[in-house]
């Protein structure tokens, strides 16, 4: 699991009227904020999540089919109390059958049709963060610059929303300070209809995908 530091570059455009003579030269300015703040991110059996061997009697022909979910534990560890949210990237990007930033790609068959799709859900009621009573989660599409008013009900990570963490219900100013979150996150998966799959050889699941912390 990857916890990166984003340095953001900008690039500032001067507007000047018009003069006797045209400015020759522009300025670049480069930001960025370096925190002493370290997080690390976990997932029980290493992340993985194995379905095992399927029949393709288990599967539908003509629908989609929704595998048992499975869980695993996350961890995450600071060594201060940080302000952070997750974000989630797919390794296997656009081989998802829906295409939503909550659904990630199980790659695609020796035909190359795409085999089904899967999402990485947290329920704040499974989530435990330092002496909190309560924990209420909130989330961004704007990266970070509006939050939405945070709530207790379960949402699936996206790869273009923050998810972030708080201890206040109808709050929307973002995730505050955490040190220690445990949680316990539910994959659900789909599966194509086996019509449009190719079952002339085995077909393996090959979903793959990066929880990366944003510190805020």
């Amino acid at each position: 699991m990857n916890h990166h530091f984003t340095a953001v570059t900008t690039l500032l455009l001067i507007s000047t009227t018009p003069t006797l003579f045209a400015a020759s030269a522009v300025d670049l300015r480069v930001g960025g904020l370096i925190t002493p703040a370290a997080c690390t991110p976990s997932l029980s059996n290493n992340g993985l999540v194995d379905y095992g061997k399927m029949s393709r009697q288990e599967l539908s022909v003509d629908k989609r089919t929704q595998l048992r979910d499975q869980t695993l534990d996350f961890s995450l560890q600071c060594n201060a109390p940080a302000r952070f949210a997750l974000l989630m990237r797919d390794n296997r990007d656009g081989s998802a059958i829906v295409n939503s930033e909550i659904y990630y790609g199980l790659s695609h068959d020796s035909s190359g049709n795409k085999i089904g799709l899967y999402s990485l859900n947290f329920d704040p009621a499974s989530t435990v963060v330092d002496e909190w009573p309560q924990v209420y989660r909130t989330d961004s599409t704007t990266g970070g610059v509006a939050w939405s008013s945070s709530n207790s009900r379960s949402i699936a990570i996206g790869a273009s929303s923050y998810l972030g963490f708080t201890d206040v219900a109808g709050n929307s100013a973002g995730p505050i300070g955490i040190q220690s979150l445990t949680s316990r996150v539910t994959v659900e998966t789909v599966i194509a209809p086996t019509s449009e799959l190719d079952l002339s050889a085995d077909i393996q699941l090959d979903g793959s995908a990066t929880l990366d912390v944003v510190y805020l």
